[in-house]
């Protein structure tokens, strides 16, 4: 059977070293197409481009993937920014809100990790609480965990019906829930870790990141949808 092809966006830094090299990148966590591949897709990347050519590159994929990475601009969803807000990552948000949009009208599956998640529920018209305490790891760089538990009925509760311990890496936040979105987990303070479209289009987004997790399933629920 042919393995769906699953696109995941990319970091786009001014300057990255491997061996002799110091040159721009295209960058992007080993931990994602591992994991796509290991729930039985093919991934692809997606550098930050022309959003204008953000529907010509979903209209070539299986499903699509919104990586984690910078906090979204406040200005995308109507706000100030906050002192402890990162500096604005434009051509990232432009790509990605590009990206959601057109896999949205396209019904093409997808998955918000993290960043990705945020992305979708301003997409939608949602906006973000810039900072909470205790979802960040203990360090600059360091994961922390924390428990998620699954609302029941939705699809994230399909694909993983139990209380899981995820690893988590953000300061920022789902405050209001985009148009159609609905919660469909929460970390035990109350903040949503999951959001998801009812209905028959598979749009998920998961605040963790499983990339960095032995557990499959959210993505293999992607893979299910995009075969």
């Amino acid at each position: 059977m042919t393995r769906p092809l699953i696109g995941v966006s990319t970091y786009w830094v001014e300057s990255a070293r491997w061996g002799g090299w110091e040159l721009p990148a295209a960058l992007l966590p080993a931990g994602y197409p591992l994991l796509v591949r290991r729930s039985g897709g093919l991934a692809t990347l997606l550098p930050p481009d022309d959003p204008a050519y953000a529907a010509e590159a979903v209209a070539r994929l299986d499903g699509l993937v919104v990586s984690g990475g910078p906090d979204v601009e406040p200005a995308r969803y109507g706000a100030e920014p906050d002192p402890r807000t990162d500096p604005p990552a434009r051509e990232r948000d432009a790509w990605e809100l590009a990206l959601v949009e057109a896999a949205l009208a396209a019904g093409v599956p997808l998955l918000g990790i993290c960043r990705g998640m945020q992305l979708l529920n301003v997409a939608l018209g949602g906006t973000l609480a810039q900072h909470i305490e205790g979802h960040r790891g203990p360090a600059a760089g360091v994961f922390g965990s924390h428990t998620v538990k699954p609302v029941p009925g939705t699809r994230y509760a399909e694909a993983v019906p139990e209380a899981v311990t995820v690893p988590t890496y953000h300061h920022q936040a789902v405050d209001v829930l985009g148009r159609g979105l609905l919660a469909s987990a929460h970390a035990e303070d109350g903040t949503p870790e999951a959001v998801e479209l009812p209905g028959d289009r598979f749009a998920l987004g998961v605040q963790w990141h499983p990339e960095m997790d032995e557990d499959e399933r959210v993505m293999r629920a992607l893979i299910r949808a995009a075969s």
